[in-house]
């Protein structure tokens, strides 16, 4: 019925563009958080892990064990581990990103309770997200307690909150100026230097100066870099489909759909299509302000999107029921369709549910 079709060779040619346009010493982390941003986690990390990603990486612990339990080697970084998950995160060999005195105090005791010595962590600062992450403040309590035998660092990390934003960017070069001084205090302090990462998918078309060590890479990877001309060189792997169910004659002056969302200004033909918003597709997305392709022809959605159902005009469209619709794709992004919703691509690619077949 419905169908979320991905297709791993457009994987492969972001993936290629991508490593293509870095250093040969800059290594690429390919983050799959969130079932790697809607479409599969374990078959999309699989396919990165052949085509010779350096590590992966994952919004919290419980993705990371899912990949682990699907026989990913791979190392994991985990972004945004909890306490409550720190044994579950150790018995599954995944890193975690430490980016509070909570957390890391919480984790050391953790390993020397089990008397692990020389356990990779990554240190996550705040430059100016203000999400999470250590406060440049907290540097010197950050240098002393790496030292503890039971760590072994290996990358410092910030997140810029602009990168896709038209240079000069007054708040990513602040936040630029600030990580160079957190990477210059590291690096006189330790003397076994960790790697160092800044940049995301729209950074590393950005700031390509900044790779540092590494660069992490996610919805790149799905075709999309926040920008018309960087996304031309990608290749959008997701293409949602479905079908007609059923198709009305509705009278002009007529209603469709909850709260009579629309009124039918003339005689119209109005098609049935089987998902809603409980697969994704919010009610932002109604009363004409998206439409869907019905073999090239866009189709406006009418009336409120319902739970499992939504309706389009299909009054100029010669279409019967059982035909193919085609929320995006290739030619007609997720990007495109997100954006007539006032929202992005990576919100329509996560919000895509488990009822609808990957």
């Amino acid at each position: 019925m419905n169908a979320l079709h991905l297709y791993l060779q457009n994987l492969d040619h972001n993936y290629r563009y991508i490593r293509k346009h870095l250093q040969p010493s800059t290594q690429c982390i390919g983050v799959v958080k969130a079932a790697a941003y809607g479409s599969h986690s374990i078959a999309f990390a699989k396919r990165l892990v052949e085509l010779g990603i350096d590590s992966l990486a994952v919004a919290y612990t419980e993705e990371g064990v899912q990949l682990r339990e699907s026989g990913i080697l791979t190392p994991i970084m985990v972004f945004y581990p909890q306490k409550d998950t720190l044994q579950s995160l150790l018995h599954a060999d995944l890193e975690p990103c430490l980016y509070s005195k909570e957390l890391m105090e919480t984790f050391e005791s953790l390993l020397n309770q089990n008397g692990i010595q020389n356990y990779p962590i990554h240190i996550k600062y705040n430059t100016g997200l203000h999400r999470v992450g250590f406060a440049l403040e907290e540097i010197n309590w950050v240098l002393d307690k790496i030292v503890a035998p039971c760590f072994q660092l290996k990358t410092v990390y910030s997140h810029l909150a602009a990168s896709e934003e038209k240079r000069p960017s007054s708040q990513c070069d602040l936040q630029i100026q600030r990580f160079q001084h957190i990477r210059e205090q590291h690096s006189h302090s330790n003397k076994n230097l960790p790697k160092f990462h800044l940049l995301n998918s729209s950074g590393v078309f950005n700031y390509p100066e900044l790779q540092f060590d590494a660069v992490r890479c996610g919805i790149a990877l799905h075709g999309f870099a926040n920008r018309p001309e960087w996304d031309q060189q990608l290749k959008p792997i997701a293409e949602l489909e479905t079908h007609i169910s059923q198709i009305h004659e509705v009278h002009e002056g007529e209603s469709v759909g909850y709260d009579q969302g629309w009124k039918a200004s003339k005689n119209s033909r109005i098609a049935c299509l089987p998902l809603g918003h409980a697969d994704g597709i919010g009610r932002h997305y109604g009363n004409q302000r998206s439409s869907v392709q019905i073999h090239g022809n866009q189709a406006p959605v009418v009336g409120n999107v319902c739970m499992d159902m939504l309706m389009v005009d299909v009054t100029e469209i010669q279409c019967k029921e059982g035909d193919r619709v085609l929320l995006f794709g290739k030619d007609y992004t997720a990007s495109d369709f997100a954006s007539q919703g006032g929202t992005i691509s990576y919100e329509i690619l996560t919000a895509i549910g488990p009822r609808i077949k990957r």
